[in-house]
């Protein structure tokens, strides 16, 4: 029975902690590796986001195939069979890859391990490997699109917005994201979200703030270059607005801004659509990079409405230094405080589709505080938090 069987797949799944990479996800790599050289050369040389990334998509998937649901593992793994074409995974890579981690699991598991979970992890990894490779065999678009940047605007301290001219048009749905590498990082993918809809010309526009201790990040912020060139991988995710499904509520925290950005600019095709609240957040006012444009938007389009938030009143003397954010009348006022107390102290937006982005934080408090004013869960939309 093996895929079928709960128990078994249950103690594969027991094993696999999404929150240590440096565990068996780390061990599972080391043996990888020493099976054959080649794949890691592949990978960037800190495996540290690799092996997280890798560890939280296991965990879900033999959670799925614990609860008996495996429509959308597999659509996510082929997914991540041809995204790993980026790194130049080939076919046969995938048979040590098969071997390594079912010796890990077994070493892992030690003295529960059974016939019966020894042949769950042979079906199992049988099907995570085979859906991969099939579907990266299968895949008849690039693995990857390069192009050149052309410009590339410090709009704050540390958020900058890059545009980009790509070699071939790269097709993608608005809202979602894509893998992005850059040459000051050579081999470390960064997830980014296009800011514009898919563009027949090439055009894409990313918006990138710099974190603490990010190295990609930092990089495009601080050092990128005009004909600098870029790597971009396919697209992921599933963000979206129903245009039949009701009025919407967008909350966007800083250049979280970007997939509602892009969503909104492709519903502007039509001459009518649901409306449309977008709450804008951001600690300083300042930061509020893209009010002008919004506005440009808003004024044209009668059934969007934005709100800008900041959680402080005014802005640092760096602000000097920057251009000035401030857009005509128009939009609402701007609010002050923390974004999901001002976006629910209008209501719990229980009837609306809602789209949240921004930082895992971010997205996580503003999600339990509209659950709390009464939001159903099944209506809120996000991105994977551990992308």
């Amino acid at each position: 029975m093996s895929l079928n069987d709960r128990d078994a797949l249950a103690v594969l799944h027991a094993v696999i902690d999404p929150a240590d990479g440096n565990g068996l996800i780390g061990r599972f790599y080391a043996r990888w590796f020493s099976f054959e050289a080649s794949p890691r050369d592949l990978f960037p040389p800190d495996m540290a986001a690799q092996r997280a990334t890798f560890a939280h998509a296991l965990n879900w998937v033999y959670g799925e195939l614990v609860d008996q649901r495996a429509e959308e593992p597999v659509a996510f793994l082929a997914q991540l069979g041809r995204d790993h074409r980026k790194y130049g995974v080939l076919p046969e890579h995938y048979d040590t890859l098969r071997q390594a981690l079912y010796t890990t699991l077994r070493d892992e598991v030690a003295e529960a391990w059974t016939d019966a979970v020894g042949a769950a992890a042979e079906q199992s990894l049988n099907l995570i490997t085979g859906v991969m490779r099939g579907a990266a065999e299968a895949e008849l678009s690039p693995a990857w699109w390069d192009g050149t940047v052309v410009e590339h605007l410090r709009v704050s301290r540390d958020l900058a917005v890059v545009r980009l001219q790509l070699d071939q048009p790269m097709p993608y749905h608005p809202g979602q994201y894509v893998n992005v590498a850059v040459p000051q990082c050579p081999r470390r993918w960064r997830y980014l979200t296009p800011a514009i809809p898919s563009d027949d010309t090439g055009a894409v526009e990313f918006h990138v703030r710099a974190v603490s201790g990010g190295l990609v990040s930092n990089a495009i912020v601080n050092e990128t270059q005009s004909d600098d060139r870029w790597r971009l991988s396919n697209p992921h995710g599933g963000l979206h607005v129903d245009r039949d499904g009701g009025d919407v509520l967008m909350v966007a925290g800083s250049t979280g801004l970007a997939p509602l950005r892009s969503i909104i600019m492709d519903l502007t095709r039509w001459g009518e659509n649901p409306r449309v609240h977008l709450f804008f957040g951001g600690r300083y006012p300042c930061e509020l990079y893209d009010l002008p444009t919004l506005w440009q938007v808003a004024a044209n389009n009668p059934w969007l409405s934005v709100t800008p938030v900041s959680e402080r009143n005014g802005d640092p003397a760096w602000a000097a230094d920057y251009p000035d954010v401030t857009p005509p009348r128009g939009l609402h006022l701007r609010q002050t405080g923390k974004l999901m107390d001002v976006v629910t102290r209008y209501g719990g937006w229980g009837d609306r589709q809602i789209l949240i982005s921004g930082g895992p934080e971010m997205v996580r408090v503003t999600k339990a505080a509209l659950m709390a004013k009464g939001a159903p869960p099944e209506r809120i939309q996000h991105d994977p938090l551990y992308r």
